[in-house]
């Protein structure tokens, strides 16, 4: 069944064409009227008073209102850009804009062409969740987001790469670029107060990635980086390989 959403449009665009023309020619009408009864105006006063007036009642409103519906669509327009280049919940990057925007500057021939890329996994989350309720585990997620977007540096790239993952990609760092990043991004979670229900815990990441010497796509930093984590010991915090490609 088609959907009638476009004829109902159409009903309202002619109702409103309609009465908008109608309320047009009741106002001259009135307006020529009331004018003719007074003697001290010359036809081209009237006249003039008339094309004055009359645009002027139908047109500012117009107008005005053209103008809103322009500032809510660009409006609507940011939100649709928004909402398809953020994840929602974290504000950072989605996954799909993240990689793809990854893979471009790898492929770029400008700019640097060595780098580092980190993989930050939430610690605790599943308990969080189990203990205080999915909308504390989503709380969690914001405030570690939020500490990475203030430990970074300014053309790093953040992104949502997992339900409970973040990639940090960075571009022209060294190694020690990436350890400085690393550990200030892990202080910064450490940092935060986080009480669920009143009960304080302790919010905690770990990070894993890799440094390399020549662009990689996002499929190898990812497999480099994670790889990396799983070979470390788990008391090692920032867990960083290094790619001679």
């Amino acid at each position: 069944m088609k959907s009638t959403a476009p004829v109902q449009t159409w009903k309202q665009v002619i109702w409103l064409a309609v009465l908008g023309t109608a309320a047009c020619i009741c106002l001259s009408l009135g307006l020529n009227y009331l004018l003719m009864f007074s003697d001290s105006l010359t036809p081209f006063v009237r006249g003039a008073i008339t094309a004055v007036i009359v645009p002027m009642a139908i047109g500012l409103p117009l107008f005005v209102l053209l103008g809103w519906q322009q500032i809510e669509i660009r409006r609507y327009r940011q939100e649709l850009t928004k909402s398809g280049t953020y994840d929602q919940l974290t504000g950072c990057l989605n996954g799909k804009v993240f990689t793809s925007m990854v893979d471009r500057r790898a492929a770029r021939p400008a700019g640097p062409r060595s780098g580092a890329f980190l993989v930050i996994h939430p610690e605790h989350l599943a308990s969080i969740n189990l203990r205080f309720g999915l909308e504390w585990g989503d709380e969690a997620l914001r405030l570690i987001a939020s500490a990475i977007r203030s430990s970074v540096r300014k053309d790093d790239l953040i992104g949502r790469i997992g339900t409970s993952m973040f990639g940090v990609f960075l571009p022209g760092a060294s190694e020690q670029d990436a350890r400085d990043v690393g550990e200030r991004v892990r202080g910064a979670v450490g940092d935060i107060y986080f009480a669920p229900k009143g009960d304080k815990d302790v919010l905690a990441i770990s990070v894993g990635g890799v440094v390399f010497e020549h662009e990689l796509d996002f499929e190898d930093m990812y497999r480099f980086a994670e790889e990396g984590m799983a070979e470390a010991p788990d008391e090692a915090g920032l867990r960083l390989s290094h790619v001679n490609n």
